[in-house]
């Protein structure tokens, strides 16, 4: 048989929890591919650019919309477990499970909506995108859920691994240029609030003072916070600091950041964390490259 999209495995997926037992991502594979009688043959095609399954390319964005939506979680690498919420859902036992249904959730409504719903009428739209728009959205939408796992894994790691991946992203990034030791980490008790420092040149003129926190994703930072960073600079005479979360920022903390004239404070909240590591590619590997061509007019000229 065809193997069935990643919305159709809804259900199943989420069935394969009912137990509220943690489950590794392949128990929770097998239980679908019987539920849904995917035979071993089917499990087997492969994506036209033959890196991957795509029975576990489906079942893969199955697990990250039901993540999104909240109706699982995954407490370690591969495994996953039911929330209070996937079991209500299943208790409801709704006659289908897709995306529609999923939208009655805020956090999967702001990560789907950007990439699926453009503009109001949603299937005029899809009728009248190029393939380059569906693939542009497409992209978008791969990155949205890779900037999620990002996220996801960074929490599960240390304070002080946070203040280090920072460091190393600004380095990344160009900060110091080849000047052996631009970055270092120098968070600890009586730190006044500065978690790290690095070269903005690469003859080491300027420093940049970096505040490093991982925070909740959902938690909000607000201007108290950015005023203590603001003093923390001051003490140490700093002209520039970057503070840098997994969390967000309130309007008036950015607010506040934007009026400071005499030291220039840079935010960078969790989404903007999750885009440079991946611009720079740190904590990510290319798994597949596409090439889209187009004709060379000029090897066709007279």
């Amino acid at each position: 048989m065809l193997v069935p999209k990643y919305h159709e495995m809804y259900r199943p997926f989420l069935e394969s929890l009912h137990d509220e037992k943690l489950h590794t991502i392949k128990e929770i594979k097998e239980v679908v591919a019987v539920a849904m009688s995917i035979d071993a043959e089917a499990r087997k095609e492969m994506l036209p650019s033959g890196k991957q399954r795509v029975f576990d390319n489906r079942i893969g964005w199955t697990r990250t919309y039901l993540k999104k939506a909240g109706l699982i979680d995954s407490p370690s690498r591969g495994v996953f477990s039911i929330t209070s919420e996937g079991i209500r859902l299943l208790q409801e036992n709704p006659v289908i499970i897709n995306d529609e249904l999923l939208m009655r959730y805020e956090s999967f409504r702001l990560f789907k909506t950007p990439y699926v719903e453009r503009r109001e009428d949603t299937i005029t739209n899809q009728m009248e995108d190029t393939p380059q728009d569906i693939l542009d959205d497409a992209y978008k939408a791969i990155n949205a859920s890779l900037a999620d796992e990002i996220l996801t894994e960074i929490m599960k790691q240390s304070p002080s691994f946070f203040e280090e991946l920072v460091v190393t992203l600004l380095e990344k990034m160009g900060y110091g240029g080849s000047l052996k030791g631009a970055g270092e980490v120098v968070g600890k008790s009586g730190d006044e609030g500065i978690d790290g420092v690095i070269r903005e040149d690469k003859l080491g003129f300027s420093l940049i003072y970096i505040q490093a926190k991982r925070w909740d994703l959902d938690r909000v930072i607000g201007r108290p916070e950015i005023q203590k960073f603001v003093g923390a600079l001051a003490g140490q005479g700093a002209p520039k600091g970057l503070f840098i979360t997994t969390a967000l920022f309130s309007k008036e903390a950015i607010s506040y950041a934007h009026k400071q004239h005499t030291t220039k404070v840079v935010l960078a909240d969790g989404e903007m964390l999750a885009k440079l590591m991946i611009e720079n590619n740190l904590g990510v590997s290319t798994e597949i490259t596409y090439e889209i061509k187009k004709v060379d007019t000029d090897f066709f000229s007279d």
